[in-house]
């Protein structure tokens, strides 16, 4: 048997799998996000763990047999978060989360480095781990003074899982402080955060051992071997593994609280000015291209709680066929945006409402903005120099099919949907266990699902949707100069 668990803002999943790749249960431990100031988004470690024990305890109450069995343990998290450790191990502050915007001078001063661009093969986005540093430095001295350790969450979660400080590329490549072309920390950058490589952890690829499992665990879980932990990798890497988007040309589009085009390479593609982040893969000698959005179905949320009405409540309002693109068109920067405008500042906005503007024109125009984000991520990802000729949906949107359709006409692409089964983040890590456990081919191993559906572009709508495209796009240089 083998274990995922994905550390997610919202929650932890535990997923156990066998040897054939068969799901035989998962379960969940619950997390808050703390928003002490506007722009702030931070999470305790320790509820980590917490969630990390329930969601484990629920596994072990369905399934106490096959967890004993399990051999290999894989690791998937939300990237970017600083998490500050002192010399004892002790964290020194909340964790600051990947959607905490509170760097973003800091981040721009690094930018303006061009030796951040020309390593790490990225912008230096506010979201990203040195800016975080930085902020720390210049607002929190004395706790920047005691750290000794920095630990993307997931790895926080190994320290406690192994005792070991150890991180995996596809995570690493996200902190502004990795050469992703070299897949090795850069003094250089570090330094230029007053920081050293002995403060970061060692690097494995997201498929080799990264520790075993504390013998405490072990007992009180229930396991009877001695289980190794994978490397894992950073969230959208490891759902990469889940989806089988390994391979030169695959592609997924994922809506969830973010939004994310992913695209996996077989060679290190970087173009900085795009805003597309060039990352590691979890597989050795892979890398992968992704435009992401900060506000997919976190956008239709916000806007559910407006209404008072369920997100697909509102979504089943607009019934099963496409529409035009009605009057109102939505910006979706509800907390700033990556691709492609890097601008932390920028906020959303409804713009053409009218007196007939119901909420159901409002709904349309919520689904229709952040599809059109998403092309914007889709001709980013061209302009760094990679084509694709499908993608499949992933992430709690893509069961809205109006959403789906409004996708496909936007980008001009089929959208795939898989079969029925979880293939997600804590699938893909589960499967870095069993690689990192029996020394399997990963390419074998991470395979895609089979096609339930294809969700084909509506070609009578192509050029309303691309005049409503050109529209969304006139009007963010409008709003932006409202700042």
């Amino acid at each position: 048997m083998y274990l995922g668990l994905d550390l997610g803002t919202s929650g932890v999943k535990a997923m156990l799998i066998d040897g054939d790749q068969r799901v035989i249960g998962s379960a969940n431990g619950g997390l808050d996000v703390s928003r002490p100031h506007p722009g702030w988004s931070e999470q305790d470690p320790s509820h980590w763990i917490r969630a990390t024990e329930e969601a484990v305890e629920g596994l072990r109450a369905k399934h106490p047999s096959e967890l004993s069995a399990v051999r290999g343990i894989g690791l998937s998290g939300q990237m970017h978060g600083a998490t500050l450790l002192d010399a004892d191990d002790k964290v020194l502050r909340p964790c600051i989360l990947w959607n905490d915007t509170r760097s973003h001078a800091e981040a721009a001063a690094l930018d303006a480095d061009p030796r951040f661009r020309a390593i790490t093969g990225n912008i230096v986005f506010p979201g990203f781990t040195a800016p975080k540093l930085a902020w720390v430095k210049n607002n929190e001295p004395d706790i920047f003074a005691k750290v000794r350790w920095v630990l993307l969450p997931k790895d926080y979660l190994r320290l406690w899982l192994t005792g070991e400080h150890m991180s995996e590329m596809s995570d690493s490549a996200g902190t502004s402080w990795l050469d992703t072309g070299k897949r090795a920390w850069s003094s250089d950058l570090l330094a230029a955060t007053d920081l050293e490589e002995r403060q970061m952890p060692a690097l494995v690829e997201g498929t080799d051992p990264a520790g075993r499992l504390r013998a405490e665990l072990a007992a009180k879980w229930g396991i009877s071997g001695d289980a190794v932990v994978a490397g894992g990798a950073g969230d959208n890497a490891a759902s990469a593994c889940g989806m089988g988007t390994v391979s030169e040309g695959a592609a997924f589009v994922s809506l969830g609280t973010s939004g994310v085009l992913f695209a996996a390479n077989a060679s290190y593609l970087p173009n900085p000015a795009s805003a597309v982040h060039a990352f590691c893969h979890a597989l050795p000698n892979t890398w992968h291209q992704m435009g992401v959005i900060l506000s997919a179905t976190d956008a239709l949320n916000w806007y559910s709680r407006l209404t008072g009405a369920s997100a697909s409540d509102l979504t089943g309002e607009l019934g099963d066929n496409l529409k035009a693109p009605g009057a109102v068109t939505f910006l979706p920067y509800l907390s700033g945006e990556r691709t492609p405008h890097n601008d932390a500042a920028v906020r959303g906005a409804f713009f053409g409402l009218g007196h007939e503007s119901d909420r159901v024109a409002l709904t349309q125009a919520v689904l229709e903005g952040v599809s059109f984000a998403i092309r914007d991520s889709l001709e980013a990802l061209k302009s760094a120099g990679t084509s694709l000729s499908r993608v499949t949906a992933i992430g709690g949107g893509s069961r809205s099919r109006y959403w789906l359709q409004s996708i496909a006409t936007t980008l001009g692409l089929p959208v795939d949907l898989p079969a029925d089964g979880d293939f997600g983040a804590a699938f893909g890590a589960a499967r870095l266990g069993l690689i990192a456990a029996t020394g399997a081919d990963p390419v074998s191993v991470c395979t895609p699902p089979s096609t339930a559906a294809t969700i084909e572009p509506k070609p009578a709508l192509n050029a309303a949707y691309e005049d409503a495209y050109q529209r969304y796009r006139r009007l963010y240089p409008a709003v932006r100069a409202a700042y």
